[in-house]
């Protein structure tokens, strides 16, 4: 089994008005998210299925990236619990996934993103960046079955790693 998070790419502060579910992606992120998800198709990321938090900046990010790697935006499914969730939140969501799916891209936000990839594979990202994307290999069968130290980190990438298309392999630290 396969779990992939990807963090929303850069969101727009422009205006103080807005409330944080609402903030749209900056210029920064609009360009960001297309160059990821043609790094995740080179890279042969296809995923049954991506779960997206609803705050528009996460949509946005979800649809971008399914655009370059081929995955229909109608089967983008947005779950509640991504957004603001704690790493109890996430795994819940985790263990509550279709067995039949072999693998599942997460689109969200931080802290809890980079909290579930340190505790799923006891690693020490110290911060997974706007539109950094994180692989997560399991042996287990079964979704319900994962957990703390359960899971092996095989991919981190994201948008400030330019010198190269390819993902950055162990140890992971520092990347902003």
């Amino acid at each position: 089994m396969k779990l992939s998070l990807l963090r929303h790419a850069k969101s727009s502060r422009d205006d103080p008005e807005l409330d944080d579910f609402d903030r749209p992606l900056a210029s920064r992120g609009l360009r960001d998210a297309p160059e990821m998800g043609k790094r995740l198709a080179a890279h042969g990321v296809h995923p049954a299925l991506i779960v997206t938090s609803p705050a528009r900046r996460a949509s946005q990010t979800a649809r971008l990236i399914a655009l370059e790697i081929a995955y229909p935006a109608g089967n983008l499914r947005n779950d509640d619990r991504i957004y603001m969730a704690s790493v109890r939140d996430l795994i819940k969501l985790v263990h509550a996934s279709d067995d039949k799916l072999p693998h599942i891209m997460l689109v969200g936000h931080n802290p809890g993103f980079t909290d579930l990839a340190n505790r799923l594979t006891n690693g020490e990202i110290d911060n997974i960046p706007t539109c950094g994307y994180v692989e997560i290999d399991f042996e287990q069968a079964r979704w319900k079955q994962i957990g703390e130290g359960s899971g092996r980190l095989v991919h981190f990438n994201f948008p400030k790693n330019r010198g190269s298309s390819s993902f950055v392999p162990p140890p992971f630290r520092n990347p902003e």
